[in-house]
């Protein structure tokens, strides 16, 4: 949110002099002057700054995983993309929706403005939808009384900030038509029960005994809402993970 806000000020200024050389500046220079280096700069950044700005406020945005609270699916050095347009074409900085698309699915990997701190984006899995009653007890979901299945994958042995040996088991899981991997430890479980306001979503992170989501911090606002997640295009470490779908 800050980029943009800087964006945004950065294209005012480029522009707002680039229009003050056409209508004023311009007409007071001889033929043969040279332009100020002000203008001539205002004129070579602002269109480049406004394609910049076009694309990540309403087709894709970069972002970088920043924890591993979505693994298995995400690894913290992750670069991904973020699709603006998947749940509404939304004025840039103020989040406000021009145009209805679609609203989030069940199993969506969403980007949000955290909660508690809009400032900050944060990254989960949507579980619960408006209306929606989510129980989770024993590590195991429950969505309007149903209970969904998780298939054992096998054991999930990871490092986390860089010292700490983990070893967690890898489950599969089916949200809506996503199927997806989620990890769990072996560590004591706490059981929550939620009815999910209208207008507000409940997110999880994949990594569910190591996420700190909408268990701690409650509900994700419509409002609050940046896009849909749905590819990996770079990470340093593990370049075989470049060019995967995000599911």
């Amino acid at each position: 949110m800050m980029f943009a806000l800087i964006m945004v000020i950065v294209l005012t200024i480029t522009g707002l002099i680039w229009l003050l050389d056409i209508f004023v500046l311009s007409k007071k220079r001889a033929a043969n002057a040279k332009e100020p280096i002000l203008v001539e700069y205002s004129k070579s950044f602002f269109p480049v700054i406004f394609l910049v700005f076009f694309i990540r406020s309403f087709i894709a945005e970069p972002f970088k995983i920043p924890s591993g609270s979505m693994m298995p699916t995400l690894l913290a050095g992750d670069f991904i993309l973020v699709n603006k347009f998947s749940y509404g074409f939304r004025v840039p900085i103020l989040n406000h929706t021009i145009i209805e698309v679609d609203k989030p699915h069940r199993g969506d990997v969403f980007v949000f403005h955290y909660p508690p701190k809009p400032s900050i984006d944060y990254i989960k899995r949507v579980v619960g939808l408006p209306g929606d009653v989510i129980e989770y007890k024993s590590k195991t979901l429950y969505i309007n009384d149903k209970k969904i299945e998780q298939t054992f994958v096998g054991k999930y042995p990871y490092i986390m900030n860089e010292i700490h040996h983990i070893e967690a088991k890898e489950f599969k899981e089916a949200l809506g038509n996503v199927n997806h991997s989620i990890l769990i430890h072996d560590l004591p479980g706490e059981n929550f029960k939620f009815e999910v306001p209208q207008g507000h979503y409940l997110a999880f992170g994949d990594n569910r005994d190591n996420s700190a989501d909408s268990r701690v911090w409650g509900f994700v606002p419509e409002h609050n809402l940046v896009g849909r997640a749905f590819f990996i295009w770079f990470n340093f470490s593990e370049f075989k993970r470049i060019g995967s779908i995000i599911h």
